[in-house]
Protein backbone atom coordinates (compact mmCIF):
# COMPACT_ATOMS: atom_id res chain seq x y z
CA UNK A 1 0.00 0.00 0.00
CA UNK A 2 1.36 3.42 -1.00
CA UNK A 3 -0.08 6.59 0.51
CA UNK A 4 0.73 9.94 -1.11
CA UNK A 5 0.48 13.15 0.90
CA UNK A 6 1.64 16.69 0.32
CA UNK A 7 2.51 17.82 3.84
CA UNK A 8 4.61 16.43 6.66
CA UNK A 9 1.78 16.41 9.23
CA UNK A 10 -0.35 14.34 6.80
CA UNK A 11 2.50 11.84 6.53
CA UNK A 12 2.60 11.43 10.31
CA UNK A 13 -1.14 10.71 10.36
CA UNK A 14 -0.94 8.22 7.47
CA UNK A 15 2.01 6.18 8.79
CA UNK A 16 1.37 2.54 9.74
CA UNK A 17 3.13 -0.83 9.46
CA UNK A 18 3.04 -2.10 5.89
CA UNK A 19 2.27 1.36 4.50
CA UNK A 20 4.73 3.27 2.32
CA UNK A 21 4.13 7.03 2.70
CA UNK A 22 5.43 9.43 0.07
CA UNK A 23 5.36 13.12 1.01
CA UNK A 24 5.47 15.08 -2.21
CA UNK A 25 5.87 18.61 -0.83
CA UNK A 26 5.67 20.89 -3.85
CA UNK A 27 5.00 17.92 -6.14
CA UNK A 28 8.33 17.95 -7.96
CA UNK A 29 9.66 14.42 -8.29
CA UNK A 30 6.41 12.77 -7.21
CA UNK A 31 5.91 10.78 -10.39
CA UNK A 32 9.39 9.16 -10.44
CA UNK A 33 9.21 8.57 -6.66
CA UNK A 34 5.90 6.76 -7.10
CA UNK A 35 7.23 4.71 -10.00
CA UNK A 36 10.24 3.60 -7.95
CA UNK A 37 8.06 2.68 -4.98
CA UNK A 38 5.71 0.61 -7.14
CA UNK A 39 8.63 -1.53 -8.34
CA UNK A 40 9.01 -2.81 -4.77
CA UNK A 41 5.44 -4.09 -4.80
CA UNK A 42 2.12 -2.32 -4.38
CA UNK A 43 -1.50 -3.38 -3.89
CA UNK A 44 -2.98 0.07 -4.34
CA UNK A 45 -2.39 3.83 -4.24
CA UNK A 46 -4.29 6.35 -2.15
CA UNK A 47 -4.04 10.13 -2.12
CA UNK A 48 -4.59 11.31 1.45
CA UNK A 49 -4.61 14.71 3.11
CA UNK A 50 -6.14 18.16 2.95
CA UNK A 51 -7.63 20.03 0.01
CA UNK A 52 -8.88 23.46 -0.92
CA UNK A 53 -12.62 23.86 -1.20
CA UNK A 54 -14.16 24.77 -4.55
CA UNK A 55 -17.84 24.08 -3.88
CA UNK A 56 -19.19 26.97 -1.76
CA UNK A 57 -21.17 24.79 0.68
CA UNK A 58 -18.26 22.72 2.04
CA UNK A 59 -16.98 23.86 5.47
CA UNK A 60 -13.53 23.07 6.86
CA UNK A 61 -13.32 19.47 8.05
CA UNK A 62 -15.54 18.08 5.28
CA UNK A 63 -14.19 14.73 4.08
CA UNK A 64 -14.30 14.01 0.35
CA UNK A 65 -13.88 10.60 -1.22
CA UNK A 66 -13.05 11.22 -4.87
CA UNK A 67 -15.47 9.93 -7.49
CA UNK A 68 -12.82 10.84 -10.09
CA UNK A 69 -9.83 13.14 -10.53
CA UNK A 70 -9.73 15.88 -13.17
CA UNK A 71 -6.28 16.61 -14.59
CA UNK A 72 -6.47 19.28 -17.27
CA UNK A 73 -9.20 17.97 -19.56
CA UNK A 74 -8.65 14.33 -18.59
CA UNK A 75 -10.95 12.66 -16.08
CA UNK A 76 -9.10 9.89 -14.26
CA UNK A 77 -10.86 6.97 -12.61
CA UNK A 78 -10.96 5.95 -8.98
CA UNK A 79 -11.77 2.43 -7.85
CA UNK A 80 -15.51 2.05 -7.30
CA UNK A 81 -15.62 -0.51 -4.49
CA UNK A 82 -12.70 0.97 -2.61
CA UNK A 83 -14.32 4.40 -2.78
CA UNK A 84 -17.67 3.01 -1.64
CA UNK A 85 -16.01 1.32 1.32
CA UNK A 86 -14.32 4.60 2.25
CA UNK A 87 -17.66 6.41 2.09
CA UNK A 88 -19.29 3.83 4.36
CA UNK A 89 -16.39 3.89 6.84
CA UNK A 90 -15.88 7.65 7.29
CA UNK A 91 -18.93 9.35 8.85
CA UNK A 92 -20.16 12.33 6.86
CA UNK A 93 -17.86 11.74 3.89
CA UNK A 94 -19.17 12.94 0.54
CA UNK A 95 -18.50 11.69 -2.99
CA UNK A 96 -17.31 14.17 -5.60
CA UNK A 97 -14.73 15.04 -8.23
CA UNK A 98 -11.33 16.45 -7.26
CA UNK A 99 -9.29 18.80 -9.43
CA UNK A 100 -5.51 18.36 -9.61
CA UNK A 101 -3.32 21.46 -9.93
CA UNK A 102 0.39 22.27 -9.84
CA UNK A 103 0.24 25.13 -7.30
CA UNK A 104 -2.11 26.27 -4.50
CA UNK A 105 -5.37 28.02 -5.43
CA UNK A 106 -5.52 30.78 -2.82
CA UNK A 107 -8.03 33.28 -4.23
CA UNK A 108 -11.80 32.84 -3.67
CA UNK A 109 -12.62 34.20 -7.14
CA UNK A 110 -10.30 31.62 -8.71
CA UNK A 111 -11.93 28.87 -6.63
CA UNK A 112 -15.41 29.90 -7.75
CA UNK A 113 -14.31 30.03 -11.38
CA UNK A 114 -12.76 26.56 -11.22
CA UNK A 115 -15.86 25.11 -9.60
CA UNK A 116 -18.11 26.63 -12.26
CA UNK A 117 -15.84 25.55 -15.12
CA UNK A 118 -15.09 21.99 -14.00
CA UNK A 119 -17.73 20.86 -11.52
CA UNK A 120 -14.94 19.75 -9.16
CA UNK A 121 -15.74 20.29 -5.48
CA UNK A 122 -12.17 20.46 -4.13
CA UNK A 123 -8.61 20.90 -5.33
CA UNK A 124 -5.23 19.45 -4.37
CA UNK A 125 -1.73 19.05 -5.80
CA UNK A 126 -1.19 15.28 -5.59
CA UNK A 127 -4.30 13.30 -6.51
CA UNK A 128 -4.02 13.79 -10.27
CA UNK A 129 -0.43 12.52 -10.28
CA UNK A 130 -1.38 9.50 -8.16
CA UNK A 131 -4.33 8.70 -10.42
CA UNK A 132 -2.20 8.97 -13.57
CA UNK A 133 0.51 6.67 -12.22
CA UNK A 134 -2.09 4.18 -10.98
CA UNK A 135 -3.74 4.07 -14.41
CA UNK A 136 -0.38 3.57 -16.13
CA UNK A 137 0.44 0.59 -13.89
CA UNK A 138 -3.05 -0.93 -13.71
CA UNK A 139 -3.33 -0.39 -9.95
CA UNK A 140 -6.42 0.52 -7.91
CA UNK A 141 -6.50 4.10 -6.73
CA UNK A 142 -8.58 6.10 -4.25
CA UNK A 143 -8.43 9.58 -2.75
CA UNK A 144 -9.49 10.84 0.68
CA UNK A 145 -9.21 14.60 1.05
CA UNK A 146 -10.45 16.94 3.78
CA UNK A 147 -11.31 20.60 3.24
CA UNK A 148 -8.94 22.93 5.04
CA UNK A 149 -9.47 26.26 3.25
CA UNK A 150 -13.10 26.68 2.13
CA UNK A 151 -14.09 28.26 -1.15
CA UNK A 152 -15.15 31.59 0.34
CA UNK A 153 -11.86 32.26 2.13
CA UNK A 154 -8.47 33.26 0.75
CA UNK A 155 -5.25 31.65 1.91
CA UNK A 156 -3.17 34.49 3.40
CA UNK A 157 0.25 35.06 1.90
CA UNK A 158 1.88 34.47 5.28
CA UNK A 159 0.43 30.92 5.33
CA UNK A 160 1.75 30.23 1.84
CA UNK A 161 5.15 31.61 2.87
CA UNK A 162 5.40 28.92 5.55
CA UNK A 163 5.19 26.05 3.05
CA UNK A 164 8.62 24.52 2.39
CA UNK A 165 9.21 22.50 -0.82
CA UNK A 166 9.48 19.29 1.25
CA UNK A 167 6.06 19.72 2.87
CA UNK A 168 7.27 20.91 6.28
CA UNK A 169 6.31 24.26 7.80
CA UNK A 170 8.76 27.16 8.05
CA UNK A 171 7.45 29.01 11.12
CA UNK A 172 10.21 31.62 10.90
CA UNK A 173 9.21 32.54 7.35
CA UNK A 174 5.58 32.80 8.43
CA UNK A 175 6.42 35.13 11.32
CA UNK A 176 8.54 37.34 9.06
CA UNK A 177 5.67 37.48 6.57
CA UNK A 178 3.19 38.46 9.30
CA UNK A 179 5.52 41.23 10.46
CA UNK A 180 5.54 42.58 6.91
CA UNK A 181 1.75 42.18 6.58
CA UNK A 182 0.24 42.53 10.08
CA UNK A 183 -3.25 42.96 8.63
CA UNK A 184 -3.12 39.30 7.62
CA UNK A 185 -2.98 38.11 11.23
CA UNK A 186 -6.78 37.61 11.64
CA UNK A 187 -6.89 35.63 8.38
CA UNK A 188 -3.93 33.55 9.54
CA UNK A 189 -5.69 32.74 12.82
CA UNK A 190 -8.79 31.67 10.88
CA UNK A 191 -6.62 29.52 8.62
CA UNK A 192 -5.19 27.85 11.73
CA UNK A 193 -8.69 27.08 13.02
CA UNK A 194 -9.70 25.68 9.63
CA UNK A 195 -6.56 23.53 9.57
CA UNK A 196 -7.34 22.23 13.06
CA UNK A 197 -10.79 21.09 11.92
CA UNK A 198 -9.29 19.38 8.87
CA UNK A 199 -6.62 17.63 10.95
CA UNK A 200 -9.23 16.29 13.37
CA UNK A 201 -11.21 14.77 10.49
CA UNK A 202 -8.06 13.26 8.98
CA UNK A 203 -7.10 11.67 12.29
CA UNK A 204 -10.56 10.23 12.84
CA UNK A 205 -10.75 8.90 9.29
CA UNK A 206 -7.30 7.33 9.47
CA UNK A 207 -8.18 5.52 12.69
CA UNK A 208 -11.39 4.17 11.20
CA UNK A 209 -9.79 2.98 7.94
CA UNK A 210 -7.28 0.68 9.59
CA UNK A 211 -3.88 -0.49 8.30
CA UNK A 212 -5.05 -1.11 4.70
CA UNK A 213 -6.87 2.25 4.48
CA UNK A 214 -10.06 0.50 3.45
CA UNK A 215 -8.58 -1.34 0.47
CA UNK A 216 -10.86 -4.34 -0.34
CA UNK A 217 -9.56 -7.72 -1.46
CA UNK A 218 -7.89 -7.47 -4.85
CA UNK A 219 -10.47 -9.73 -6.46
CA UNK A 220 -13.24 -7.24 -5.62
CA UNK A 221 -11.84 -4.17 -7.34
CA UNK A 222 -13.28 -2.31 -10.30
CA UNK A 223 -13.01 1.17 -11.73
CA UNK A 224 -15.30 4.05 -12.65
CA UNK A 225 -15.62 4.78 -16.34
CA UNK A 226 -13.81 8.06 -16.93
Amino acid sequence: MIVVVGLAFEARIAEAPGVKVICSGNGKGLMPALTRAIRSGCEGLISFGVAGGLAPDLPPGTCIVASSILSGKTRLATDVRWSQKLLKTIPGAIHGMLLGVASPIANPDAKRSLHAATGAIAVDMESHVVAGVAAAHGLPMAAVRVITDPAMRALPKCALAAMRPDGTADIGAMIRSVLRRPRELPALLQTALDARAARATLLRGRQLLGPRLGLPDLGQLEFDVA
